[in-house]
């Protein structure tokens, strides 16, 4: 896979993820700590996106 193509679907992963994170948001019944772990794989996705677009 090139460095590109990579890139690419770290992005759409990280889209995803925003999506199921206001969605969650939206829901009562969706726990805190599932929304906290969304949220943090988020993170997790966001700098791995700048560390190798640097």
């Amino acid at each position: 896979m090139s460095m590109t193509s990579h890139l690419q679907e770290l992005r759409r992963k990280h889209e995803h993820l925003s999506e199921r994170v206001e969605q969650a948001q939206r829901s009562p019944g969706v726990d805190g700590l599932v929304i906290a772990e969304l949220k943090k794989q988020k993170l997790k996705l966001k700098e791995e996106i700048e560390r190798l677009s640097n």
